[in-house]
């Protein structure tokens, strides 16, 4: 029984037969006034309101958050429990794994295996598998689809026994949509009913979500965002997420956009400013009379980058925009009629009228500002305009100096060679029909619309289609070494582009449909063409990817790919028909029609209002009603697949995709005390921006990695080796995948790209897991040492879990990203973060020294100092103090125990 300590519980006017927790029932007892927070502050105060008076929320917590000012500084934790769980697989299959793990280690302890059970509803679409190898024909989608079952068959069983052996667990199949645009148009209910106490309440719909872009559902009013698997699978078991006192930065929009500028231009700037103000870790909310010009589906493209500006969440709160796109996506007209009511009655509901909430900062933008624009050419946050990307490439891949125009020449690479184009040789030669097709460094390979980011967006898809449609009339066609693809996020939008009559000009470009998933956006861009690859290794070649996703990380998009930018869906087609990104699309034309005349971009590009009438015409209701009202059955590869059984799964000895993880085996009863770490080597000492891609890739297994050999051994052929993100449900891969990335530059192995390191003291060079699997043997603990930004980019959970494997105990980082730094504690490494103004190289270390870290013990406190010291091979001593990134009592207590997971489990037991 709820105790409602408030008496906050009433009727919601309209609707019969339901109760809400009011929010001004606090200004009625006098606690406190919360009418102008921030709507993001709301939700939070609504959580701790229905929850007050259970285990975890006390009354001094609502009257705190209540009396919230918005200055920050408060170091108090508040519980917060999440409405939902979202997953995908490459996140997901480890989660249901990890899970299934905790009921083998319940059953050898002697209790109830099935006590280990979902306690909050949770979702899993799988969107991460599908690959592109096949493309540019009628053909791609089946026969991708047909080799995405062939490869993942043992992890797609996982699941199907996962449907029937945990509570309240659904699974999406493959070829569906993605995850977040899934969830944006279907599964995020915005309001949410809940039985309790005989009766339903209303409540704010949140989340959180295995996938960094979960805040993509933030642009409806969701409340939700990214975390680590196994914060998810805590909250699964029904722990709640501990936030500090949030600090809320406002972003208010002024005027429109222009014609001609997209929502992901908006998105790009976005990114850049707020990169620039600094919202790492803490909440971003929308308002100003600008956000009435914006739909929710250019808002849910925006909130979808939350993780490349750094932002928990991203939220733009419900208005008639909002109920808009509710109703035109299918839901219940009842529903949104309530969601209405609900959010008028809490004060969650925006209007132009209304007053500026109080925020921590405030961040302006005029949108007549943004210009057309791409992100890269390996950062998401480096924001380019459109008529600077080759001096972009040039500055990145060359030695800073633009060749003038016309030129056509790239200087030579330092530290890497060069192959500069032939002197006076232009990208368009006169007369010539067709972009140059000679593939040399700047040339686009690969030219993908995909990810959620915009194929949630009607707007940007019907206008790549109409730019199709008039480069297809003039007679242009992309050079045959781009590698052109189309994966929408969403079965709808496959639907609306024919009904348009646009996928017959983007199929005449080779940009058919290869799958509904994520793809190249996370690595699964598939194989270039032989003859591309062989040119591109054989010559050293810099070449592009142009993507309309989210992330284009280096080693990310392709290992053969060194350049990557971010783009709309029209600029994605424009690039793939210029073959290159030595142009400036701006000035000079994009290619030629079929007399040999230059076509500019500008001739090509469809008008804002030509793009709106289309979009009304052909995006209909009916669509969404028809997609997904058959989300959850899959098709007939899926109804096939084997049906496990039982409360416990099978562990099958001999596979090679699913295996059980070593983290529950010979598990204490009760945790034993950190202490401290003595005689500690460094297993990589790292530069600045190290992301999660760096530490736990998830493209190709390399033929010559640990992994690699470790498949070998055990009967896998070259051809299904498959991707380290489709092999996260074995630890032993994964282990072997660590640091494993092409990109990575360990400076212990004298800066030489690739997953190597020096073992100490033998001066041998050698992979990191090979040097690791020595250093265990010899029983050295083992650290990581790094610069700013330790962790960023997506949520994966084995950053954290496979260098555990590897014997790392803590790392030492100048920062941390948000998600990262909580999957290190989840998993009981130490992040330690140098005092300010100190790193490696301003006290001289050189990773080569013996470590000391001091001050480890049960009493260690939040924000607490571990002393370090760092012995040379001449025997000189560097001392320095670290903070220890535990931000709460939590976050202590997940490292006493090794991890959240064995705290939950050592609970679950506990009780019989």
């Amino acid at each position: 029984m709820a105790e409602d300590r408030f008496g906050a519980r009433a009727a919601l006017g309209g609707v019969d037969g339901v109760d809400l927790y009011r929010l001004d029932r606090l200004a009625t007892l006098g606690v406190g006034d919360p009418s102008g927070l921030p709507v993001t502050v709301k939700i939070l105060l609504e959580n701790l309101l229905r929850h007050s008076g259970e285990r975890h929320v006390g009354e001094a917590d609502v009257e705190a958050l209540v009396r919230w000012s918005g200055a920050g500084g408060d170091d108090r934790e508040r519980a917060f429990t999440p409405a939902r769980v979202l997953l995908q697989d490459f996140t997901g299959v480890p989660a249901v794994v990890d899970l299934a793990a905790m009921r083998s280690a319940m059953a050898r302890a002697g209790g109830d295996p099935s006590r280990v059970d979902p306690l909050a509803p949770a979702d899993l679409v799988v969107d991460h598998s599908v690959q592109v190898d096949s493309f540019g024909t009628a053909q791609a989608y089946a026969a991708n689809i047909e080799r995405e079952y062939e490869r993942n068959r043992e992890r797609y069983e996982l699941l199907r026994w996962a449907q029937q052996a945990f509570h309240g667990f659904r699974v999406v199949p493959p070829g569906m949509g993605i995850v977040h645009q899934v969830n944006l148009e279907y599964l995020a209910s915005v309001v949410a009913l809940r039985e309790q106490d005989g009766g339903r309440v209303a409540l704010p719909d949140t989340l959180v979500g295995t996938d960094s872009h979960t805040p993509m559902v933030n642009g409806i009013g969701v409340l939700g965002w990214g975390v680590g698997g196994i914060e998810a699978e805590a909250c699964l078991l029904g722990q709640p997420l501990y936030l500090l006192t949030p600090v809320v930065v406002g972003v208010r929009f002024h005027n429109a956009l222009q014609p001609g500028v997209t929502a992901t231009d908006l998105v790009l700037t976005l990114t850049e400013l707020l990169r620039k103000h600094g919202v790492v870790g803490k909440f971003v909310e929308f308002c100003g009379s600008g956000l009435s010009a914006l739909t929710a589906a250019d808002r849910a493209t925006m909130s979808n980058m939350s993780p490349e500006f750094g932002a928990t969440a991203s939220l733009f709160p419900v208005d008639a925009q909002t109920l808009r796109y509710l109703r035109e996506s299918g839901r219940d007209p009842a529903h949104v009629d309530l969601i209405e009511r609900y959010c008028r009655e809490q004060g969650m509901f925006r209007t132009d009228e209304e007053e500026i909430p109080r925020f921590s900062e405030m961040v302006e933008l005029d949108l007549a500002t943004v210009e057309p624009s791409l992100a890269g050419p390996s950062r998401p946050q480096d924001r380019v305009a459109l008529s600077r990307v080759w001096e972009s490439f040039t500055a990145k891949f060359g030695n800073g100096e633009v060749p003038a125009e016309g030129d056509g020449q790239l200087s030579r690479f330092e530290g890497e060679g060069g192959h500069p184009a032939p002197a006076g040789e232009h990208p368009h030669p006169a007369g010539h029909p067709q972009p140059r097709t000679g593939l040399r460094d700047g040339s686009v390979v690969i030219a993908a619309i995909t990810s959620c980011t915009n194929t949630s967006n009607p707007s940007v898809m019907v206008g790549a289609g109409l730019l199709a449609k008039r480069a297809v009339e003039r007679g242009m066609r992309p050079p045959d070494h781009v590698k052109t693809s189309l994966a929408p996020g969403s079965r709808v939008v496959t639907d609306y582009l024919e009904r348009a009559g646009l996928l017959e000009p983007l199929n005449a470009l080779r940009f058919n449909l290869v799958g509904y998933g994520c793809t190249t956006c996370i690595g699964n861009s598939g194989p270039l063409p032989d003859e591309v690859a062989e040119k591109v290794e054989g010559e050293d070649l810099a070449v592009v990817a142009v993507l309309s996703g989210n992330r284009n990380f280096e080693g990310r998009i392709h290992p053969q790919v060194k350049a990557s930018y971010l783009a709309s869906p029209p600029l994605v087609v424009a690039y793939a028909l210029a073959g290159t990104v030595h142009v400036d699309l701006t000035r000079e034309p994009v290619g030629h029609d079929r007399e040999g005349r230059p076509v500019m971009l500008r001739e090509l590009w469809p008008s804002s209002e030509e793009v709106a009438s289309v979009v009304r015409e052909v995006v209909g209701r009916d669509m969404f009603d028809r997609e997904y009202s058959r989300i959850f059955d899959g098709d007939e590869n899926w109804r096939l697949l084997e049906a496990p059984t039982g409360s416990m799964f099978d562990w099958q000895g001999d596979s090679t995709y699913v295996r059980e993880p070593p983290f529950f085996t010979d598990m204490a009863p009760e945790p034993g005390n950190p202490g401290d770490i003595e005689g500690a080597r460094v297993l990589a000492l790292l530069g600045d921006s190290i992301t999660t891609d760096h530490i736990s890739p998830a493209g190709v297994i390399s033929r010559t990695s640990p992994a690699a050999a470790y498949l070998t051994e055990h009967g896998v052929d070259v051809r299904d080796f498959n991707t380290y993100g489709a092999r996260r449900g074995n630890h032993e891969v994964m282990v072997r995948g660590t640091f494993a990335n092409i990109r990575l530059r360990n400076r212990l192995a004298g800066d030489r790209e690739g997953g190597f390191t020096e073992h100490l003291p033998s001066g041998e060079v050698t992979t990191i897991f090979d040097a690791s699997t020595r250093y265990q043997a010899e029983g050295i603990p083992l650290l990581i040492i790094a610069g700013r930004e330790y962790g960023s980019g997506s949520s994966r959970d084995w950053a954290a879990k496979g260098p555990l494997l590897l014997g790392v105990r803590a790392v030492i980082a100048e920062s941390y990203e948000r998600i990262h730094r909580a999957n290190l504690v989840g998993m009981g490494i130490l992040p330690l973060q140098f005092r300010p103004g100190e790193s490696a190289a301003s006290l001289g270390l050189t990773g080569r020294e013996t470590y000391r870290l001091e001050g480890i013990a049960p009493a260690l406190t939040p924000g607490g100092e571990v002393r370090v010291t760092a012995r040379a091979e001449d025997g000189g001593e560097t001392a320095f103090a670290t903070v220890a990134r535990l931000d709460s009592l939590t976050d202590v207590d997940y490292h006493r125990h090794g991890g959240v997971l064995p705290l939950v489990l050592r609970q679950l037991m506990s009780r019989g």
